[in-house]
C-alpha cells in the first residue's frame, strides 16, 4: 500500500456534497491518488448508493467501492448550523463537489458568492444532468437521460431491434473521469492566477464526447449513424463469435495489416487480393463475407484454441469475460486490476484497482467505502468545535 505522504495529491482537501455516482466518483479518483476526501451526507438520508445493489450482512457492497478513501460525516445543508460549519469546512477545503439542483446551494446561502467568500482559492464543482443554464438545467438528470440524449442508446442494438441503453453507469463515469479531469485544470489554473473558479460539468456533455464524430459527420455530410449491432462501418471483420465449445470471442481488425492476418489465418487469404479489401470502410461493406468466414474458422475452435492461434498470428482477438473470467484472467492479475483489501465490517474484499500506475508517486486504496457518518466528531473537532457544540448540533439535527 501506498504512503499517504507518496501521492500526489497529498494535501488537497475536497469536499463530497454529491450524491450517486458521477460527482462522488470524480471524488473517489481524486481520493485514489492521496487527497484527503470528506464525504458529506444528510443525517437522515446517506447518499442512495449505499442502497443500490447486492448487499451483504446489510452492508451494501457497492458503496464499499465509490466510498473508498473518503471520510464521513453527517450534517444538514439546509439548516443555519449546517450551513456554518460547512462554510467552516469550505474556508479550509481546495475543492467542493456538489450535483444538487441549480439554485439549490443558493437557497441555503452556499452558492458561490458566499464560497468564494469563505475561501476565495476555493473550486466549486457543479455536476448536474443538464449544466448550469439553458432550457432543461432545472429538470432532473441521470446518466440514463444522458445516454439516451447523447446518440448513444441511438447507435446501440441490433439493426432491427429497438434502441439499447447500458445495464450500468456508463454516462456517469464518463462524467466522473472528465470531472476529475476537470478538477485538475481547474486546480493548475489556480496555480497561475491565485484564484478558484467554478466547474460546470453537464453529465450529456462528456458522452458526447466519446462517442466520437457524429456531429462533425452530420455537420459535413449530414450522416446519421445507424444501428449496426457488432459490427462498425468503418472496419471489417469486427463481430463477435461463438466457439465449439460455446464461448465468445470478440475479433477486431481495424488495422490493415491486421485484417489481412486473420484471412490468412481462417483460410481465406484469396480475399485480401478483393479491391474492397484495401480500406476498412470498404471491408465494412462486405461484412457478410468476412463475418462468414471467421465464424466459420472460430466455429470449428475452442475459445482456447482459437485464442492461441491468433495470438501466434499477431492478429486481434479478446474472449468474451463475465467478471467471474476477469477476477481469473491472468493479465488482470498480472497488473493487479482487481485488488484485496481488509474491511473491519466485511474482512477481505476484492474490488477494482486505481485507475492506473504512476512509477514515482502512485494511488491507492487505503480503506473501502466507511459507514455512515462515521468520522463526523473527528472532522468537526478539527474544525475546532468543541464537544459541547458537536452535542448541540447533534440536538438540532443538524448532524
Amino acid at each position: 500500500m501506498t504512503t499517504p505522504a507518496r501521492a500526489p495529491l497529498t494535501g488537497l482537501r475536497v469536499l463530497d456534497l454529491a450524491t450517486l455516482f458521477a460527482g462522488p466518483l470524480s471524488a473517489t479518483l481524486l481520493g485514489d491518488f492521496g487527497a484527503e476526501v470528506i464525504k458529506v451526507e444528510h443525517p437522515l438520508r446517506p447518499d442512495p448508493s449505499r442502497g443500490h445493489g447486492p448487499t451483504k450482512n446489510g452492508v451494501g457492497l457497492w458503496w464499499k467501492l465509490l466510498g473508498r478513501n473518503k471520510r464521513t460525516m453527517t450534517l444538514d445543508l439546509s439548516t443555519p448550523g449546517g450551513r456554518d460549519v460547512l462554510l467552516g469546512l469550505a474556508a479550509r477545503t481546495d475543492v467542493v463537489v456538489e450535483n444538487f439542483r441549480p439554485g439549490t446551494l443558493e437557497r441555503w446561502g452556499l452558492g458561490w458568492d458566499e464560497l468564494h467568500a469563505a475561501n476565495p482559492r476555493l473550486v466549486l464543482v457543479r455536476v448536474t444532468g443538464f449544466g448550469q443554464f439553458g432550457p432543461y438545467a432545472h429538470r432532473p438528470g441521470f446518466g440514463t437521460l444522458a445516454e439516451a440524449m447523447s446518440g448513444f442508446a441511438a447507435i446501440t442494438g441490433e439493426p432491427d431491434g429497438p434502441p439499447t441503453l447500458p445495464p450500468f453507469g456508463l454516462a456517469d463515469s464518463i462524467a466522473a473521469l472528465a470531472t476529475a479531469y476537470a478538477v485538475m485544470a481547474a486546480l493548475a489554473g489556480r496555480e497561475r492566477t491565485g484564484r478558484g473558479q467554478i466547474v460546470d460539468m453537464a453529465i450529456i456533455e462528456p458522452i458526447l464526447t466519446v462517442l466520437g464524430p457524429q456531429p462533425l459527420w452530420y455537420d459535413q455530410l449530414g450522416y446519421v449513424q445507424p444501428r449496426t449491432g457488432n459490427r462498425s462501418g468503418n472496419n471489417a471483420p469486427r463481430n463477435t463469435y461463438r466457439t465449439s465449445d460455446g464461448h465468445w470471442v470478440a475479433v477486431s481488425a481495424s488495422a490493415q495489416s491486421v485484417a489481412e492476418r486473420v484471412m490468412r489465418l481462417v483460410g481465406r487469404a484469396e480475399l485480401i487480393d478483393e479491391p474492397w479489401f484495401a480500406s476498412g470502410t470498404t471491408r465494412a461493406e462486405h461484412a457478410d463475407e468476412l463475418d462468414a468466414a471467421v465464424g466459420h474458422w472460430v466455429a470449428r475452435h475452442t475459445r482456447e484454441q482459437a485464442v492461441s492461434a491468433f495470438e501466434k498470428a499477431e492478429a486481434a482477438i479478446a474472449p468474451i469475460h463475465d467478471v467471474q473470467d476477469v477476477m481469473e484472467d491472468p493479465q488482470y492479475r498480472a497488473l493487479d486490476s482487481v485488488t484485496e483489501i481488509d474491511d473491519p465490517e466485511l474482512g477481505p474484499l476484492r474490488m477494482q484497482n486505481v485507475l492506473f500506475r504512476l512509477s514515482e508517486t502512485p494511488g491507492s486504496i487505503r480503506w473501502a467505502g466507511r459507514p455512515h457518518g462515521a468520522d463526523t466528531e473527528e472532522i468537526l473537532t478539527g474544525l475546532g468545535l468543541s464537544g459541547a457544540e458537536i452535542a448541540a448540533l447533534r440536538s438540532a439535527g443538524v448532524l
